[in-house]
């Protein structure tokens, strides 16, 4: 095995460029996570009923809070692209930080497939409205337009990618917004919100349904936690990424209340828990051709925001962990005019596309949430390791999280709480992932170990860490 090109050369040395400020970051993180409010986070109610979903919403907004403050303070001083990653080579090693990057590929990666399967859906159900027969329609062609499309996009530059990113996650924020608004006040529609009427007081699962909950409660927040891979891209690190994670997060906590708000008051729970699209059929029950017609350009727009992120996020980490050679150096040159991780986005675009050709919409989901899952796990150790080498008064951070430890006590205990909820559900499909990462890590150690120059990793002009 050879770490040289297929051309034989060395990697292209052009850098990414730093181009990107705090609207990109939040346009990154939350449009990644906003497709979560339109569609996913409903199983949470078939799990645990209305009020179980909204109480799991809530729990796990805590659990990504913490991640949130994490990530903002670690990668405010780490800035380089990896995210996630790059916090684990520096304070962990090779065999974690390896793993972490496959988490991240892989989460963003499936998330993806989700996605664009979504959106071909989406197109699907619109022809089927607008008089074509049922089944006449098949979605795999939009899905490879999507992909092609968002993959082009990314390949000609992150700040084109991300400038589009912001505008259609704008749009897709706002139709949520609209939607509420409209029940509240009677504004394109006369239908009130029924939350008691429909179900919504009490718990038809117990506590335990609850905790079955958190597994699709994740679905509102998925992601926020990939502006970290923006950090090598952004003219300001130490400002730009905890701005841009922190209102981010503030952004997606009222997004996530504001969806379960008007869907659980216009849906009854037992349909809502197996909805494709709960907010879009929200605004087709109010009866009103503009919520419809607005929220199925809403939904739209959040699967193609968040694909697009998506995309930006694992080529990333693909690109990270090629650079320093976890995986052959093919993948880790820059296009030299458009200055992407162009061999990475490539490389990755088929893998998604092919899941989201098979159109199993929960286990890939699972399988996202589970990979996100295991790197959020590896948060409270990195932060504890972090903290431990480099106090706060032996370099300069950009931002500092309050009340350490607490944040990574609370986030390891509520991770540890959802993976019992999946297991749950998935207990199958959890068991085999554990059994793939291993699998991994094995081939880590035999096959590209060897590789892996330990003096280079360290990449930060930082003193040494304490006791060394």
């Amino acid at each position: 095995m050879t770490d040289m090109t297929m051309n034989g050369e060395k990697p292209s040395s052009i850098n990414l460029v730093k181009v990107l400020g705090p609207t990109h970051v939040w346009a990154l993180g939350v449009g990644i996570v906003l497709v979560g409010e339109f569609m996913g986070w409903n199983y949470s109610v078939e799990k645990g009923g209305a009020l179980g979903s909204i109480i799991a919403c809530w729990i796990i907004g805590l659990l990504y809070t913490c991640v949130a403050m994490i990530d903002s303070e670690v990668t405010s001083t780490v800035a380089a692209a990896g995210g996630q990653y790059t916090q684990a080579k520096h304070t962990t090693g090779p065999l974690m930080a390896f793993n972490v990057g496959l988490y991240l590929v892989l989460a963003y990666t499936m998330l993806e497939a989700a996605d664009i399967f979504v959106f071909g859906d989406l197109i699907r159900i619109a022809a089927e409205n607008l008089g074509a027969e049922p089944g006449s329609v098949d979605a795999r062609p939009f899905v490879l337009l999507a992909v092609s499309a968002l993959a082009f996009l990314n390949y000609r530059g992150v700040f084109m990618a991300l400038s589009v990113n912001f505008l259609i996650t704008a749009v897709a924020f706002f139709s949520i917004i609209v939607l509420v608004v409209s029940y509240k006040f009677g504004i394109f529609t006369a239908e009130p919100l029924q939350h008691e009427g429909l179900g919504m007081g009490g718990l038809p699962y117990g506590w335990m349904g609850v905790l079955a909950a958190f597994q699709f409660g994740i679905w509102y927040y998925l992601g926020i936690e990939g502006t970290c891979q923006a950090a090598e891209e952004v003219r300001s690190c130490g400002r730009s990424l905890p701005l841009g994670t922190m209102t981010g997060m503030i952004t997606l906590l009222i997004a996530a209340a504001l969806t379960w708000y008007v869907c659980a008051g216009s849906l009854p729970w037992e349909y809502l828990g197996t909805a494709l699209a709960p907010l879009y059929d929200a605004a087709r029950v109010s009866g009103s051709t503009v919520l419809i017609v607005l929220l199925w350009v809403g939904t739209v727009f959040s699967a193609l925001a968040s694909a697009n992120g998506c995309i930006n996020d694992a080529a990333r980490a693909w690109f990270s962990m090629g650079r320093d050679r976890y995986l052959p150096q093919f993948f880790a040159a820059v296009h030299p005019k458009y200055r992407t991780p162009y061999r990475s986005i490539i490389f990755l675009i088929p893998i998604a596309a092919s899941f989201g050709f098979l159109q199993l919409l929960a286990p890939t989901i699972t399988f996202s949430i589970l990979s996100g899952l295991l790197g959020y796990t590896f948060m409270p150790i990195n932060m504890f390791r972090f903290r431990g080498k480099w106090p706060l008064d032996s370099i300069k951070r950009g931002y500092i999280h309050p009340f350490h430890p607490i944040p990574s006590i609370v986030l390891l205990a509520l991770c540890t709480a959802t993976y019992v909820a999946v297991f749950l559900g998935f207990g199958t499909q959890l068991l085999a992932m554990m059994v793939f990462y291993i699998v991994a890590s094995v081939w880590f150690v035999l096959f590209r170990y060897k590789y892996v120059r330990r003096g280079d990793q360290f990449t930060m002009a930082w003193p040494r860490p304490k006791g060394y």
